[in-house]
């Protein structure tokens, strides 16, 4: 309720209730409601800093579950690839060992994306970096896949053809034992008998008789069968996955070129043709276009006693025979 206003009037020594113009009345109405304007619509801007619209609100929520969607998808990306790598060692050292092929490089499967930048369209966005982070790790991983499941792919054909591995690779002398005189001469640095110098031996020399049969040691193809200088007549067996085999200074060859043969099948007869000191085979094994010691390769004939007995006379060092 509004205070009630007076004044005394000497003249009739009395009070009056003062009366308000209505100039002055409209005057303060007008005040008030302009201060009530300014002070609504500054509050206004003030509060509009913090307070949202509902449509701002829900766009602000849509973000904020966007962007913990995307930290929780980069988590998993993360861990996938941890799986993923510990897959690719498992396949390098223990499946692609196992069926002999070889280790693919690291590099190869973590080649990087070279050339234009391949996330351009991604910026100009609040969030681009983030968006371009998990999309660089989706592209990498998927790469890596890619290159693992055709590994896979490979080792599976190799499985199946384990068998056929199996019965390729060299596994047992080419001389029977019983044909055997003695292991002349093993792999390492040996005197020549001819030239006199002391040189690399790449295989085992077997002394035996003219005319004792030669047999191939693992499946293959003849992919030689002539006469040469050194050699003398000579086969060469190519056994597929990496593996041939030299069989050197015979008296007779009896495959052919071209021909495909077995493990245990005759290929000719010992003898002492071209640059040879006495009747004897000389063999090698090679892997991958090197020759390494045939030794490891008669695991189809020797027992472990005989397979000591051998190593120690290989290892003697001496004359060979070629």
């Amino acid at each position: 309720m509004a205070k009630v206003k007076y004044y005394y009037d000497p003249d009739t020594l009395s009070y009056r209730k003062i009366e308000a113009r209505k100039s002055e009345t409209f005057k303060k109405s007008v005040l008030w409601t302009l201060g009530a304007m300014l002070v609504a619509f500054f509050g206004f801007i003030g509060f509009s800093q913090f307070l949202m619209s509902p449509k701002e609100r829900a766009q602000k929520r849509e973000l904020d579950n966007y962007r913990l969607h995307n930290e929780i998808m980069s988590k998993e990306l993360d861990e996938l690839s941890i799986r993923l790598t510990e897959l690719q060692e498992r396949d390098n050292n223990i499946y692609r060992t196992y069926f002999e092929a070889n280790p693919i490089p690291e590099e190869q499967r973590k080649a990087g994306f070279g050339g234009v930048n391949r996330y351009k369209h991604l910026e100009g966005f609040n969030n681009s970096k983030e968006i371009e982070e998990v999309k660089r790790k989706i592209d990498i991983i998927s790469k890596q896949i890619t290159v693992q499941s055709k590994s896979l792919d490979e080792i599976v054909k190799l499985a199946k053809e384990k068998d056929k591995m199996l019965a390729s690779i060299p596994a047992i002398q080419p001389v029977k034992n019983e044909d055997l005189k003695r292991m002349a001469s093993g792999y390492g640095m040996r005197m020549h008998p001819i030239l006199k110098s002391w040189r690399m031996h790449n295989g085992m020399d077997f002394t035996a008789p003219t005319g004792t049969p030669i047999f191939a040691s693992g499946n293959g193809k003849i992919v030689k069968a002539h006469r040469s200088a050194t050699f003398g007549k000579v086969v060469y067996i190519d056994h597929g996955y990496g593996y041939e085999t030299i069989y050197a200074h015979m008296s007779k060859i009896i495959a052919k070129r071209g021909q495909k043969v077995k493990r245990g099948d005759l290929i000719g007869y010992v003898g002492n043709t071209g640059r040879s000191a006495a009747p004897h085979l000389h063999y090698e094994v090679h892997k991958n276009g090197r020759p390494v010691n045939p030794i490891y390769y008669y695991y189809g004939d020797l027992t472990p006693e005989e397979f000591i007995a051998m190593q120690k006379a290989s290892q003697q060092k001496g004359q060979s025979y070629d």
